[in-house]
């Protein structure tokens, strides 16, 4: 049977199929982000102002112990495990959406969900793409500025100023992007699949691939979205997160519930 353009599904393998996404999907996930964000902000008391003050921590302790040059891609690579950490805001939109008035008990609860296992699998697998984050991170401010700098100042004049300096920042966001464009391209719609259909992580991670290959530059705008997004939430610092961050969580799900077909 055929479908719209914009409803069309590759079933051309036994996962599920994937649908042709457009622009405005992404529009759309994010108007119903916020409507569920909207609807039950309480929620951001107990799941996203821990990310901003994980990210003030990471970045005091990252002062006090003069690691200075990690401090940026602590709080970047904070985005890499951005899909696990959303979790209970899926099930927020999950209950929503079926008619549900979930609280916060409901998103806290989802450690007991049947598809526990596979989430910890892609938790454990976030958790090490944060950590070869972090180490290519550092063997990049090696090969560029030296060791450990003598002062603040001393490191931000250095990185502006010094030609040694721009290699890092342009070597170091590109290699920053690739991190993230794996990250996306494996967890994209794979945990919120876990969350609503219990299989495996072998089969959600499958599927989010497909999903990427299927809609490329869709995809890569909704990256640039959520990227953009969490700049902006970050700004003032980091107290904007409390507000983006439950966004794109929920958002996430739309867009989830719009690229996989029942």
């Amino acid at each position: 049977m055929a479908e719209s353009a914009t409803a069309q599904a590759d079933t051309t393998s036994s996962l599920p199929g994937i649908r042709h996404l457009r622009f405005a999907d992404i529009a759309d996930a994010l108007a119903k982000g916020r409507d569920d964000f909207l609807a039950k902000p309480s929620h951001m008391v107990f799941l996203s102002v821990i990310y901003p003050l994980v990210a003030l921590i990471a970045s005091r302790l990252t002062f006090g112990y003069q690691i200075v040059p990690l401090l940026f891609p602590l709080c970047a690579g904070f985005s890499l495990v951005g899909p696990i950490a959303a979790v209970g805001l899926y099930e927020i939109s999950r209950r929503r959406e079926r008619g549900e008035a979930p609280s916060w008990y409901h998103a806290l609860n989802v450690v007991r969900a049947p598809g526990i296992r596979a989430l910890l699998v892609i938790a454990v697998m976030l958790a090490a793409i944060f950590v070869l984050w972090l180490l290519a991170a550092h063997l990049i401010y090696t090969a560029t500025l030296g060791g450990p700098p003598g002062s603040v100042g001393a490191f931000l004049g250095a990185l502006l100023t010094e030609p040694a300096g721009w290699t890092l920042i342009v070597v170091g966001n590109l290699v920053g992007l690739v991190f993230a464009a794996v990250v996306l391209t494996l967890t994209v719609v794979s945990v919120p699949m876990i969350l609503h259909q219990n299989v495996g992580a072998g089969t959600a991670i499958r599927t989010s691939v497909r999903a990427v290959r299927s809609n490329p530059v869709v995809m890569a705008g909704w990256g640039l979205t959520v990227a953009g997004l969490l700049i902006l939430g970050a700004l003032p610092g980091f107290v904007g997160l409390a507000i983006t961050v439950p966004i794109l969580g929920h958002a996430t799900w739309h867009l989830y519930r719009r690229t996989v077909a029942a």
